[in-house]
């Protein structure tokens, strides 16, 4: 079973223990760091090199929007940013996704759900909640349309719908190979950095 190497960033101590005191529990996920805002996360981040980081969004300092952005800046091969937030208002977490998070949880999710949601982005996926979905499509018109082929589309929506590389094979009958060089192709067409940015693209038009 591969390791999945999580950063916890969060500006309180007790979440923190919290958060490292039950994923320590899981044979296949290891706390690496922490951080308590937004520079020390950039910090953590290249010291570290962990796969998912578990990000709070309220934070003095530098608020998890922010790190999301210099993760940005600072390296197209990010790891993969799972929001873990106390706010129940979809609207309060489009920034966040918009900026990169491949999903968000609630604070009070249930340990196994939070689990199971480092492993879903670790492994590809996009956690977005139908609300968020609906407030992106609402959003305003998406970019223009970049000239994706039929396949390519196909590719695309099965990206919005949260599906990993292997789970797209499956379902359209090509090699995992394969699908890995449409996503590629995908994202420098529709010019966006990130399996995240292209899902918000489909929901935006329509290809979800």
């Amino acid at each position: 079973m591969a390791e999945i190497r999580v950063l916890v960033v969060d500006d309180h101590p007790v979440v923190r223990q919290g958060l490292r005191t039950f994923l320590d529990l899981q044979d296949d996920i290891t706390v690496v760091g922490e951080a308590d805002d937004s520079a020390s996360c950039l910090a953590a981040v290249a010291a570290t090199d962990p796969d998912v980081v578990l990000l709070d969004l309220r934070m003095p300092g530098g608020d998890g929007v922010e790190a999301l952005r210099g993760l940005r800046a600072a390296d197209a091969a990010r790891p993969r940013v799972l929001v873990i937030t106390s706010f129940t208002d979809p609207s309060a977490v489009l920034p966040a996704v918009r900026a990169g998070a491949a999903g968000y949880v609630y604070k009070d999710v249930d340990p196994p759900a939070l689990a199971a949601a480092i492993r879903a982005v670790h492994a590809g996926h996009v956690l977005l909640h139908p609300d968020v979905a609906r407030l992106l499509a609402d959003s305003g018109p998406p970019p223009e349309a970049a000239h994706l082929t039929p396949r390519e589309r196909e590719v695309l929506a099965e990206v919005a719908r949260g599906r990993s590389n292997r789970e797209i094979a499956r379902a359209l009958g090509l090699a995992e190979k394969t699908v890995k060089t449409h996503v590629s192709a995908i994202l420098t067409k529709l010019g966006v950095q990130d399996r995240t940015q292209a899902a918000l693209y489909a929901v935006r038009s329509g290809l979800d």
